[in-house]
């Protein structure tokens, strides 16, 4: 064999690896490429932020099923009526109409209506001349027959969440009457009320009384009984505290304005060939808020370029690769949900009406949030530990060479994720992103440009991570969809 010969086999034996590694970069150059095309459209003004029940959402609803039409996918409805799009209506209520009446053996007791604020989650919400009780703090609930038929007068104490109300109510009082002794007023908790609460329509919205007083207000009701406030707020202190019946009643009455939302999830699937072995599930959701700042700011509109135009051109070009390789023996079902920024509405609607039964799908995968780490690193689990799906999604990061974030970090984003929605219907679901490894980077973004018109496409966006996501979702699909690697679980 002469030296030429044996330079044109070196040469050729150095250059495939490196036309390799060329090929490659091509090919994720290119598909960051497309993810960014991708999240430019679903996060440009002209979609007005992607708002259910707007022409911001039938933009994007057509842009993902003809995206997926295109690909050669069916609609995963199941329902001949509603093809790709599953309709989901949602009820929003708002505070409206509150008052308050106080008495004192049978008399009118004043108290200004503006130092009282009675909200209730239902459309309407009443109680006539209940006694009132004074539980302290509420960190001890008192005894049934303590608090049925009255209203529990509970120290606020600063505290934003409801937990004792909640408990108070669970234990029986007709309603709780919160007296804000701490930092917060009522104006603050007005504007913090005055927000629109959702449920899927036919879902119970509550209807408890949920009330706040001034301290004076309160100071100003005991008059002529035997407690004054500072009397109540010296008992409450006592380690014996124990529930105090006050020589008042009260009637509470609290009404909300009632809007409806008809929106959509969008449904499709890559058929299988024995799709009675079951399904994969992938979501991601397409709303965001819409026009969320007000004049004289300069961008009005929440584009939602990160959270979640991101998540969903993962979502989309997952479904591009899986539409076009070798046929699995399970149907991959893709998702794209309504109403997650208003509570994980569209997940939940999903999971009470599902296109088959949800006990069929072996595995689903959130996508949410993706643009933010850069290509190579580790990926992080949401739902770490809580499914049965962790042992495979080693196995096929062993398979693709990728390193797992193994710990249990990122769960403490477990309910604020569509993922949660279907846990709380027994689907293993889990978020599994590159992003969601650096907890860094997913706070400074939470404490940026999340939920803020500036969560908009930008120069030089870092699409490395989302891409790599991409590749990665798709081996899991894969490998959830192949019935001899992940048989059906009883």
């Amino acid at each position: 064999m002469n030296r030429v010969v044996l330079w044109l086999i070196a040469a050729s034996l150095t250059f495939e690896p490196l036309a390799a590694a060329s090929r490659q970069d091509k090919e994720a150059a290119a598909l960051r490429g497309q993810l960014l095309t991708h999240i430019t459209i679903l996060a440009s003004d002209d979609f007005a932020g992607r708002e259910p029940g707007t022409e911001g959402e039938a933009k994007t609803l057509r842009y993902i099923g003809q995206n997926w039409s295109d690909f050669g996918m069916v609609s995963g409805t199941n329902d001949p009526g509603h093809p790709w799009f599953a309709p989901v209506t949602l009820v929003g209520r708002q505070p409206d109409t509150s008052r308050a009446v106080f008495t004192r053996r049978g008399k009118r007791v004043f108290v200004p209506q503006d130092q009282v604020l009675v909200i209730t989650s239902g459309k309407r919400a009443l109680v006539e001349n209940a006694p009132m009780t004074f539980v302290g703090t509420g960190e001890v609930i008192p005894a049934r027959a303590e608090l049925a038929g009255r209203i529990a007068v509970l120290l606020d104490g600063g505290r934003e969440d409801s937990k004792r109300q909640n408990a108070l109510l669970a234990a029986g009082a007709s309603g709780v009457l919160t007296v804000l002794d701490g930092d917060r007023s009522l104006d603050h908790v007005a504007a913090t009320r005055q927000r629109e609460a959702y449920a899927l329509a036919g879902a119970e919205l509550g209807g408890d009384i949920d009330a706040f007083i001034s301290a004076s207000a309160l100071s100003t009701a005991l008059n002529g009984t035997k407690f004054n406030f500072a009397m109540l707020t010296a008992a409450a202190a006592d380690r014996k505290f124990f529930p105090l019946p006050l020589d008042l009643t009260v009637s509470l009455e609290a009404t909300s304005r009632e809007t409806r939302i008809h929106t959509h999830n969008v449904i499709g699937k890559v058929p299988g060939k024995r799709p009675e072995l079951g399904a994969v599930l992938l979501v991601a959701h397409w709303d965001h808020f819409g026009t969320c700042a007000q004049p004289p700011a300069e961008h009005l509109i929440c584009n939602g370029a990160i959270d979640n135009a991101s998540g969903l051109a993962v979502l989309i070009e997952v479904a591009r690769r899986l539409s076009k390789g070798p046929q699995l023996d399970r149907d991959v079902y893709l998702l794209a949900t309504t109403g997650e920024e208003l509570g994980l509405l569209g997940a939940q609607a999903f999971a009470e009406n599902p296109p088959i039964p949800l006990a069929q799908f072996v595995a689903a995968f959130n996508i949410d949030s993706v643009a933010l780490a850069p290509a190579g690193r580790p990926f992080g689990i949401v739902g770490n530990g809580m499914t049965r799906l962790d042992a495979d999604i080693a196995a096929v990061a062993k398979q693709q060479k990728k390193n797992l974030a193994i710990d249990d970090k990122a769960n403490a984003y477990v309910k604020r994720q569509d993922g949660w929605a279907l846990l709380q219907h027994d689907v293993p679901a889990v978020m599994v992103s590159s992003s969601w490894s650096d907890l860094a980077l997913v706070e400074h973004f939470f404490d940026t440009d999340y939920h803020r018109p500036s969560d908009v496409v930008r120069p030089g966006m870092e699409l490395g991570g989302a891409a790599d996501d991409v590749e990665f979702l798709t081996a899991l699909a894969r490998w959830f969809g192949d019935a001899k690697k992940v048989p059906k679980r009883p």
